[in-house]
C-alpha cells in the first residue's frame, strides 16, 4: 500500500482523481477459496431469487399484497449480488485494484441502495404480519396492494435520495492524500475520511444514514414484534399461537439473518481486527440474498404449494404433447 500512496505527492489536490484504490483484501492469506466461495454463493443467489420471482409471477395465486413485498426483496436481492460479488471478483481476483472515479461512486450507488433497501423491505413484511396478527378481522382494509405499493416506492424514493446526497456531498470532496479504500467496496465511510478539505457534511451524512437505513427498521421491527408477542400471550390455546407464529418464522430467519451479524460487527468493532471486520462485512452482503429465497421456500406454504402446480402443469403439458 506505501507504493500506491506514494504515487501522489502530498502538495497535489485532486479535485476528481482518476481512480480510487480497493484494498480489503490485498494481502490476506488464502483469499482464492474465498473467492471461489463468493462465486458460489453468487450463483445460489442468482438462481434462488429468480426462480422466486418467476413462481410469484407464473401463479395467480401468488397474489396477495404480500408477495408484491417478498417480489421486491428478492429483485433486490438479485440486484445486490450482481452489483457487489461479480465487481469483488473482478477487483481481487483479476488484480484490478483501480477503480475509476465515477465507477466507485456507482458502485457505491448501488451497493448501498440494495443494502438499505433489504432492511426497509423486511419492514413492509413486518407490517404484513403486525397487521394480520393485531387486525385480522380488518387485514384485507389494512395491507392493500395500494398500500404496499405506496409504501414500497417511498422506500425506494427515499433509499435513492439519501444515497444520492451523501454521492453528492462527495463529489465536493478533494482527494490530495492517500486514493487507497481500505475495504472490499467503494465504502462511503472510508471515502470521505481520505478527504484533505473539510468532510463535516459528509461525516453528519455519514451518521445519519445508519440511523435512517438500518437502526429505525430494526427498532420498528422490534416493537412490532413485542406487540405481536402481547397479542399472543393473550391468547389461550397454545395450539392456536404456535400456528399463529408459525406464519412469521420466515420473516423472523430473515430479520435475523441480515441484523445480527450487522450488529454484532459494529457492537465488537473494536476488539475484532480490521481484516476479520471486512472478511464479517462481506458475509454480511452476500449471504441474505442467498438465504432469502431458500428461508422462504421451505417455510411459506403457499410458495411450496406453488412450485408443485407449476411443476405438475409442466408434467401434464410434457404428457399432452408426447
Amino acid at each position: 500500500m506505501d507504493l500506491f500512496n506514494s504515487a501522489f505527492g502530498t502538495n497535489t489536490t485532486f479535485i476528481r482523481p482518476p481512480y480510487f484504490i480497493i484494498s480489503g483484501f490485498i494481502g490476506l492469506p488464502n483469499m482464492k477459496y474465498y473467492y471461489v466461495f463468493l462465486f458460489f454463493v453468487f450463483i445460489i443467489s442468482v438462481l434462488g431469487n429468480v426462480a422466486v420471482m418467476a413462481v410469484i409471477c407464473l401463479d395467480h395465486n401468488l397474489r396477495a399484497p404480500k408477495y408484491v413485498a417478498v417480489f421486491n426483496l428478492a429483485f433486490v436481492d438479485l440486484l445486490g449480488s450482481c452489483a457487489l460479488v461479480p465487481k469483488v471478483l473482478d477487483i481481487f481476483l483479476l488484480n484490478h485494484y483501480y477503480v475509476p472515479y465515477n465507477d466507485c461512486l456507482a458502485f457505491l450507488f448501488f451497493c448501498y441502495i440494495c443494502l438499505s433497501m433489504q432492511a426497509l423491505n423486511l419492514v413492509a413484511l413486518c407490517y404484513d404480519r403486525l397487521m394480520a396478527i393485531m387486525f385480522p378481522l380488518h387485514y384485507h382494509v389494512k395491507v392493500t396492494h395500494k398500500i404496499m405499493f405506496s409504501m414500497l416506492t417511498f422506500f425506494w424514493l427515499f433509499v435513492i435520495t439519501c444515497i444520492l446526497i451523501a454521492i453528492g456531498l462527495l463529489t465536493r470532496l478533494s482527494f490530495c492524500k492517500s486514493l487507497v479504500i481500505n475495504s472490499y467496496f467503494c465504502d462511503h465511510g472510508q471515502l470521505y475520511k481520505l478527504a484533505c478539505n473539510d468532510n463535516f457534511p459528509n461525516s453528519v451524512i455519514g451518521n445519519l444514514l445508519p440511523v435512517l437505513l438500518m437502526w429505525l427498521p430494526f427498532i420498528f421491527i422490534v416493537s412490532s414484534y413485542i406487540c405481536i408477542g402481547y397479542v399472543l400471550a393473550k391468547v389461550t390455546a397454545a395450539h392456536e399461537r404456535a400456528k399463529t407464529f408459525k406464519t412469521c418464522t420466515a420473516h423472523l430467519s430473515l430479520v435475523v439473518i441480515y441484523f445480527l451479524p450487522i450488529i454484532v460487527t459494529f457492537t465488537m468493532s473494536s476488539r475484532i481486527h480490521p481484516n476479520a471486520r471486512i472478511i464479517n462485512l462481506s458475509l454480511t452482503s452476500v449471504f441474505p440474498p442467498m438465504l432469502n429465497p431458500i428461508i422462504y421456500v421451505l417455510q411459506t406454504q403457499e410458495i411450496r404449494l406453488s412450485i408443485k402446480r407449476i411443476l405438475k402443469g409442466r408434467n401434464k403439458a410434457k404428457i399432452m404433447v408426447k
